[in-house]
């Protein structure tokens, strides 16, 4: 017979006779036993690796998310590998997706997947066997399920998106005479009106009426900027082979009232994002721009914090936003079995995302975002808007979240920023080194 070529062409001895019969006796019995309850998977659950870059309070979060998952799958168990936020963590995924020894599952921001998606370093998602799950197009807000799309195929499953905000100080802006009847902050609707508010502030405080630290951070630069430049209808085109397409007056005017901020008075002229957190969270300033990621500091110190979109200066709402999705690392052989653990595990935690809003951020899972628990989260609640006029970063290979393309923004805006250049020749040398980058071929 076939299956026993391995005899052929030889004579067998008693001995090897009997330790191949003691052998199949061997794996007959154990395939018996697998069959009669005490299978080696309840004894042994399927290992899913996962990468993801979330750390602090966000990784602390994830991993009581994943033991909860864990312990109500019992047939797999995920296990988290944390690497370093930025370039690091994004150039090792594409290594080890390139090199064949990827993990099962990781988290990449929803920006940085144009630059994966085209070169084969993820897998696209089944939309089938996610909706077995629960999960489907419509689960998402329109703005983030389109982002999870490239060339027709979903290739990311958003957990969140979070919003670049603004904090505010419920009592100094008391106090500033600038709360509404609802309690919550009045409405800036033009430059000149936040500017007359931060004053306001300035004189409650007597230190800052906002805080923004920004020296080093070319994401937060970046944030603010792209917040204020899409606030004027003004989109950003990255074709690879052509020049950068953009509203160089919106950019430019952007860029000016950032400026205007840092005179010692609105904000401190100079300083960076971890002095700026610090003195809004000391009662220094009445307002902080920065991400959602941030609201767990501002509760730990007690502080009476709410928080709003920024407010629309230029006519169209906009804020910048990214989302951590969950994305399918490039297998050589894809193991059935673990790849619908990875779909369970995903769809689960999707569905357990209230305790994640918590530290923040907006769940992309809909039904959380419209459960009644949900809406009792304060401030989170004042902010949830955010998704639907979500801005990410234009697409390129070389855009998005912890991208080099950021810290070129910060190399050639920061002394714009600092009152040393002019906003024009500022934004020019960034267009020329965003041209340089698109002349060049996505390296993966």
């Amino acid at each position: 017979m076939k299956q026993f070529d391995f005899f052929a062409g030889r004579q067998l001895s008693r001995r090897q006779l009997l330790s191949g019969t003691a052998a199949l006796g061997s794996v007959f019995a154990a395939a018996t036993l697998s069959g009669c309850g005490g299978n080696a998977s309840a004894a042994a659950p399927r290992d899913i690796q996962f990468w993801h870059l979330l750390s602090g309070g966000d990784g602390i979060k994830m991993q009581a998310l994943i033991s909860k998952v864990n312990d109500a799958n019992p047939g797999f168990k995920v296990h988290p590998t944390v690497l370093a936020w930025g370039p690091p963590y994004y150039t090792k995924l594409a290594m080890a997706s390139a090199g064949g020894r990827p993990p099962q599952l990781a988290i990449m921001h929803a920006s940085r997947v144009p630059g994966y998606a085209p070169g084969g370093l993820i897998d696209p998602w089944d939309l089938d066997m996610l909706s077995e799950f629960g999960v489907t197009d419509k689960s998402f807000a329109p703005r983030i399920w389109d982002k999870s799309q490239n060339n027709g195929k979903v290739f990311s499953i958003a957990l969140d998106s979070h919003p670049f905000v603004m904090f505010y100080n419920r009592d100094v802006a008391g106090k500033a005479g600038l709360l509404g009847s609802n309690g919550l902050l009045q409405e800036a609707k033009s430059p000149q009106e936040f500017l007359s508010m931060a004053r306001e502030m300035q004189k409650v405080t007597q230190a800052h009426g906002l805080s923004f630290g920004y020296l080093g951070s070319g994401s937060q630069m970046w944030r603010l900027f792209y917040t204020l430049y899409r606030q004027h209808g003004a989109q950003m085109e990255l074709t690879p082979g052509k020049p950068m397409v953009a509203d160089n007056e919106a950019a430019v005017e952007s860029l000016e009232f950032m400026r205007s901020l840092f005179d010692d008075t609105i904000a401190a002229q100079s300083g960076d994002i971890s002095t700026g957190i610090a003195e809004f969270a000391r009662g220094g300033s009445g307002m902080l721009f920065s991400g959602v990621w941030e609201l767990p500091t501002f509760k730990k110190a007690n502080l009476p914090v709410d928080a709003a979109t920024i407010p629309t200066l230029y006519g169209t709402p906009a804020a910048y936003a990214d989302s951590h999705s969950f994305v399918l690392p490039r297998q050589l052989n894809v193991d059935d079995v673990k790849r619908r653990d990875v779909y369970k595990f995903v769809s689960d935690i999707l569905k357990g995302s209230l305790s994640w809003a918590e530290a923040g951020h907006i769940p992309a899972f809909q039904p959380v975002v419209q459960s009644q628990a949900y809406r009792e989260l304060t401030p989170q609640i004042h902010y949830a808007k955010a998704a639907d006029i979500i801005a990410y970063d234009p697409e390129a290979w070389f855009s998005g979240s912890g991208s080099d393309w950021q810290t070129y923004f910060a190399e050639t805006v920061q002394n714009v920023l600092l009152g040393r250049d002019k906003a024009t020749d500022g934004w020019n040398a960034f267009v020329r080194r965003t041209n340089t980058l698109l002349s060049r071929p996505n390296p993966v």
